[in-house]
């Protein structure tokens, strides 16, 4: 399962330049834990954060451009660091596979001289086979829409084996606002690229809406929770439709873990649609998903979520915490972490203010997320700190000292 290792931002939102985890040449730094959840004030900068991650998915779907104009970005300037002049840019260091040679992805986003952004450089990186020092290859290096890529087998091998000029393909894109990897992604002769493009694909971004969760969609069946949850009908469609026995074993076990409910079932109505009910304990009859709490209707979610099976390869989630009761928090934190650390699980981010969330987790996975004297974000481990580490090895919870202000810098 691919995983990301670290990630570096410069000059997107109050990110000036914020890495997290390890990057190539960072090798004694400490990756991201299959969970990480990020703390911090409101104001410093976790919704960029969080941002960072659904820029990356837009631009590869829709082109720069589109995306800088997406999700209330605002535009290219707005987007970027307030009195900076350079470049957005992001590296992400991954795996694909657990004992996999690392990957790294760059790209920097600029703006022309009439403010269109574009991509100004892309490079897809990875050292070869028994290379231990140096610079890694780079089989995909563009600048302005031209450059090189290297044809090669998924794993490197090929290209392992080859000379620099043996498998080297000249690139013109006919459109700079677009990434490589979108474009050389789609093509046979390199896998490697595609498997970059697929993971990136493979994001699930969530910011669970109970409101959207109720409408009532056309019927049809999707695989996947959509960011707000306005399709839940669709993906229980699905689900029943793929999985029919695996989705009861799935609502008996979610029903089990919601407090107040019995059992869940659906109905189908006349125009194809399946609704969900809710059988609540203290009465006879069931409660419809338009009627339930907006905490029982978001814990439904994201159990349901974790019960993909097919789970994303990434899942990143900000504020889980809204609309649920506090004693619900700390459960809900273990199952995503068990998720994490299952095999074939979902590689787990988040971003949270609730000491209670955090009461289930360990120093390793907390980043701390602050705003420095120039008022960019800074971020650092909660493991950094061995008053910390030492408090959470005597048994007190991390949510506790972050609430009594011994995770704030001192």
């Amino acid at each position: 399962m691919a995983a990301i290792e670290g990630l570096r931002i410069k000059n997107f939102k109050v990110l000036k330049d914020v890495a997290l985890g390890r990057l190539w040449n960072q090798q004694k730094s400490q990756p991201l834990t299959p969970m990480t959840a990020v703390i911090g004030k409101n104001g410093v900068g976790k919704s960029a954060l969080f941002d960072a991650f659904g820029f990356l998915a837009d631009a590869l779907k829709f082109g720069v451009e589109e995306a800088c104009g997406m999700g209330g970005r605002g535009g290219f300037e707005k987007m970027r660091a307030q009195g900076q002049a350079g470049p957005v840019e992001f590296a992400i260091y991954y795996r694909e596979q657990r004992n996999a040679r690392p990957i790294t992805y760059e790209v920097a986003i600029a703006a022309d001289r009439l403010g269109r952004p574009y991509v100004l450089r892309e490079r897809l990186r990875q050292r070869r086979r028994g290379q231990r020092h140096g610079q890694p290859f780079s089989f995909l290096l563009l600048a302005d829409g031209s450059g090189e890529a290297w044809k090669g087998e998924q794993g490197g091998r090929q290209i392992d084996d080859q000379s620099d000029e043996e498998g080297k393909e000249v690139i013109e894109l006919e459109d700079r606002r677009k990434l490589g990897i979108a474009t050389l992604g789609a093509l046979k002769q390199h896998p490697r690229i595609a498997a970059f493009r697929r993971f990136i694909e493979g994001w699930y971004l969530s910011y669970f809406t109970p409101d959207a969760a109720r409408s009532l969609p056309l019927a049809g069946p999707q695989s996947r929770l959509n960011i707000h949850g306005d399709n839940l009908g669709n993906v229980v469609q699905f689900m029943e439709r793929e999985h029919p026995e695996h989705f009861r074993d799935i609502l008996k076990r979610i029903a089990e873990k919601i407090p107040g409910i019995g059992r869940i079932d659906t109905e189908r109505t006349n125009d194809g649609r399946l609704l969900l009910r809710f059988n609540d304990r203290g009465f006879q009859d069931p409660f419809y998903a338009q009627q339930v709490s907006d905490g029982t209707l978001k814990l439904f979610a994201y159990l349901l979520l974790l019960e993909d099976p097919t789970p994303p390869r990434f899942l990143c989630i900000e504020e889980p915490e809204n609309g649920l009761y506090h004693k619900l928090l700390e459960p809900l934190a273990n199952e995503f972490r068990e998720h994490a650390k299952a095999r074939g699980g979902s590689q787990v981010f988040v971003t949270t203010h609730q000491p209670y969330f955090v009461n289930a987790l360990e120093p390793q996975e907390v980043r701390i997320l602050e705003k420095g004297a120039d008022g960019f974000s800074t971020i650092r481990r909660a493991s950094d700190d061995p008053i910390v580490n030492n408090m959470a090895e005597e048994g007190l919870p991390l949510g506790g000292l972050w609430y009594s202000d011994y995770l704030d810098a001192r």
